[in-house]
């Protein structure tokens, strides 16, 4: 693990340094936030990706998230899956290896990646693109410091990990929440928190110390400590 540094209170100005400071003279960087389920790490990748690009301008920094490489439903009900959709084997980790390193790979290239749609909940085919103009691109998801092979090529191409944390009552008020709000009914919604989130969570945890920052989603903004 890499020092870390201490920032306290509202570090967002503080992470969009540290972030900014990953980017070589003549080269482009990755960096990747990793965390539970309603941990809040896209959150806190949309406030990174648009404080930097009021600071560097719009193509300086780009956008990759995992949600992209969910398998389509019609593969997980193929797979028996959709039940577990949100697992680490309900994602194409072999595909997400392969697009971080072909990133780091073709900086010339304009390389168009998957999105996902909320609404729904179905990952769409090039909905985003890395630019050559790119110079720091930020990819969040749950898995990314799963020890597997496919997860952990995936890792490799990534010049420095943030693990967000929350505390997780939180968590699992903003997934019911979330779950209610894209269509399920409440005792389901809470039902599939703990069944199906809540694993997920533990597993993503025993990846956490791998990190090379920790970022306490806090009340009053993002904390950041060298432990957890």
């Amino acid at each position: 693990m890499r020092d870390t540094v201490a920032v306290s209170g509202d570090g967002l100005h503080e992470l969009a340094d540290r972030a900014q400071a990953l980017v070589p003279a003549d080269g482009r960087a990755i960096l990747g936030i990793v965390g539970a389920p309603g941990s809040g790490k896209s959150t806190l990748a949309d406030q990174l990706l648009a404080h930097l690009r009021r600071r560097c301008g719009d193509e300086w920094v780009a956008h990759v998230p995992m949600d992209g490489f969910h398998l389509a439903d019609a593969q997980l009900r193929r797979l028996g899956s959709l039940d577990r959709k949100g697992a680490p084997d309900t994602f194409d980790a072999d595909g997400y290896a392969h697009l971080l390193a072909r990133i780091k790979a073709a900086p010339d290239e304009w390389i168009y990646v998957p999105g996902f749609e909320r609404d729904l909940e179905q990952p769409i085919a090039a909905a985003l693109v890395v630019p050559p103009a790119a110079r720091l691109i930020i990819t969040e998801g749950n898995y990314l410091l799963l020890d597997t092979p496919s997860w952990r090529a995936a890792w490799a191409a990534v010049d420095e990990v943030w693990s967000v944390l929350t505390e997780p009552a939180v968590r699992q008020q903003r997934l019911v929440a979330r779950h209610i709000h894209f269509g399920k009914d409440p005792d389901v919604a809470r039902e599939w928190v703990l069944t199906v989130d809540e694993p997920n969570a533990v597993l993503i945890d025993q990846g956490t110390d791998r990190a090379d920052l920790f970022v306490h989603n806090a009340a009053d903004g993002w904390r950041v400590a060298a432990r957890r």
